[in-house]
């Protein structure tokens, strides 16, 4: 089965789009077209989303699903008389709200993303360099001010996840590739000797591994099924040896890799 999904926004659609597509993961059985439009903070401009979402409706034989953070009466009236299925998001959520807490919204777009109310927005911004210059093993002696480390070997998972826990929560999260040396002796490397407190492992399946670095070098020893069966099977044993916690990163997204992590480490999330 076939439907689309539109996310709607007088903002970013950021909102519309984290929520939505969450909402919509739950029905694995059905195929979505995902549209986000962004900036739809006209009427004209709604009149537009109008045509489009009717014209979706007609192709697809079914009303497509619409999540909207609108929050302009006028707009929000105009959109109203499109042939979809309507998921305030606002309305559904701060409602019941503003009974509870005894206070009305202001109902202001792009709140929740605004650099002005956001406290940690420097935070995140530096820990995204501090990321950026802790890749790799490249530095080394900025690591007493990591918040955590990442180990692994290449090509892991690593470093989409330190961007990704700099820029959602502000952590400061370094990386460091071990090579072939490290394993084979089953040692850390010295650099890391003094902040294996900070260490976390991951690992991936040996197959997934050699499609991976097979893109980057292809028909090489590297991308070898051997050498990435060599690799995984050497650092998972040393994470055992050394207690350090680990997982593996196959089946998961790098949104639930970095939410695994902080919640074995014990790092507090820097919500904004």
């Amino acid at each position: 089965m076939n439907r689309t999904a539109f996310f709607i926004s007088d903002g970013t659609g950021i909102t519309a789009e984290t929520l939505g597509q969450s909402l919509l993961s739950q029905f694995e059985n059905i195929r979505f077209t995902k549209l986000l439009r962004p900036y739809v903070d006209t009427v004209e401009k709604a009149r537009d989303m109008v045509q489009q979402i009717n014209a979706a409706a007609e192709r697809d034989g079914q009303r497509p699903i619409i999540f909207d953070t609108v929050v302009n009466a006028e707009i929000r009236a105009e959109l109203a008389t499109c042939n979809g299925y309507m998921v305030d998001i606002f309305s559904t959520f701060l409602s019941p709200l503003e009974q509870e807490l005894g206070d009305g919204s202001s109902y202001s777009v792009g709140k929740s993303h605004s650099i002005s109310h956001n406290g940690h927005y420097k935070d995140r911004i530096d820990a995204v360099h501090y990321a950026m210059d802790n890749d790799d093993g490249a530095r080394t002696h900025h690591y007493e001010t990591a918040d955590i480390i990442l180990v692994g070997v290449s090509r892991c998972g690593k470093t989409p996840t330190c961007l990704y826990m700099a820029l959602q929560y502000g952590i400061r999260a370094a990386n460091y590739p071990l090579t072939d040396e490290d394993m084979e002796g089953l040692r850390l490397p010295k650099a890391l000797l003094p902040h294996k407190g900070k260490l976390f492992g991951l690992t991936i399946e040996p197959d997934r591994l050699a499609s991976i670095r097979h893109e980057r070098r292809p028909n090489s020893r590297y991308a070898s099924f051997p050498q990435c069966d060599f690799e995984v099977r050497e650092v998972e044993k040393l994470y055992r040896k050394l207690n350090i916690p680990y997982i593996n990163s196959t089946h998961f997204s790098v949104e639930e890799i970095s939410a695994k992590i902080l919640v074995e480490m014990g790092i507090e999330r820097r919500l904004k």
